[in-house]
């Protein structure tokens, strides 16, 4: 995702006013629209008769959605699902993750967002939130973060599991695993993995279920626990962190490479999968918001470039790779091998 310069007043009003954009969006997925449009076109009159609400504000609601270009208007004023809406934000959609941004990015990355400026400058008050370890104590907030975020990390899995080999594997270690999602989808493309997944108690409840409906019971085991604080099992054959570096401290980013370096066996790798910026500082956008957002709850937090971690995977004796886009613009998977 190319940004270019910000040049005029409009180009500001465009950047001060995307909050805007992005609710519409929530409310579009709030009110079901998208998935009230999957059987084919409608006017806003009835999708507000479908939806249950007042026929003014599904006009208004739809015109922001069209304007944006996540709805198209036909004949007489019917509307219809743009294509990526179709494809991503109906419940009908076999790629649908309208819940990961419904959940997760409305109700809870939102709201942290406004004590943004406070952690610019250290004035957060005691109760504040500003850790994963503290938001994961709460079991409401763990259980509405943990569902929406396996509808997310799906796909990314499947991903995953086409870019890196494990068909010699034998063990893998999914640390700050969340549900599973990423450990679902090796699994189903390495039928002979076993795999562990390190993460605090309320996710590793949730998480089970998820282990459970995919049929891997037999195949996968939870430790509940903080990943850097928890006792990791040995000799693994690989060893996953997704999302998790860019979520602790910058400290402990040296910890967890410690760790893993010793859980795996000569020869095994690390792989490392997050919001990486490049060298230049100059992007991509969506990786360096995610940071600024990490940032919001997690002060401390390191904004990661593959060539930051590779400098510290070699310090901890890795043999780090080059680095590829795992989600285009957004996200990086590094590769790190312990020497055989």
């Amino acid at each position: 995702m190319s940004v270019a310069p910000v040049e005029t007043a409009e180009d500001l009003s465009a950047i001060a006013f995307g909050f805007m954009a992005s609710k519409a969006l929530f409310a579009g997925l709030h009110v079901d629209v998208f998935s009230l449009l999957a059987d084919g076109p409608k006017t806003a009159e009835e999708l507000a008769k479908a939806a249950g609400i007042p026929a003014n504000r599904m006009v208004t609601l739809t015109t922001a959605l069209a304007s944006i270009g996540l709805l198209e208007y036909g004949e007489g004023l019917t509307l219809k699902n743009a294509p990526a809406a179709e494809a991503f934000l109906s419940r009908a959609s076999k790629y649908d993750f309208g819940d990961y941004l419904r959940y997760q990015i409305d109700q809870q990355m939102y709201p942290f967002l406004l004590q943004l400026n406070a952690v610019m400058h250290g004035d957060l008050a005691d109760g504040a939130i500003s850790s994963y370890q503290h938001w994961m104590a709460d079991e409401e907030q763990a259980s509405v973060y943990s569902e929406s975020q396996h509808a997310g990390s799906l796909g990314p899995g499947r991903t995953l599991a086409r870019m890196v080999d494990l068909s010699g594997a034998e063990t893998l270690l999914d640390v700050g695993g969340g549900t599973g999602a990423m450990t679902i989808s090796l699994c189903r493309a390495y039928p002979d993995l076993q795999a562990t997944i390190i993460d605090f108690p309320n996710v590793a409840e949730i998480g089970w279920r998820f282990i459970s409906e995919a049929g891997l019971v037999d195949r996968v085991r939870y430790i509940p626990g903080n990943a850097v604080e928890a006792e990791w099992p040995g000799r693994q054959d690989a060893i996953l962190m997704s999302y998790l570096m860019s979520g602790v401290p910058g400290p402990a980013v040296a910890q967890l490479l410690d760790k893993a370096f010793a859980a795996l066996k000569p020869g095994g790798r690390l792989m490392v999968h997050d919001f990486m910026v490049d060298e230049n500082r100059r992007g991509p956008a969506l990786a360096a918001l995610w940071q600024l957002q990490h940032m919001a709850f997690t002060p401390d937090a390191h904004s990661l470039s593959v060539g930051w971690l590779t400098e510290a995977a070699k310090a901890a004796g890795f043999e780090p790779d080059e680095g590829r886009d795992l989600i285009p613009a957004m996200t990086k998977l590094v590769v790190l091998t312990k020497p055989a």
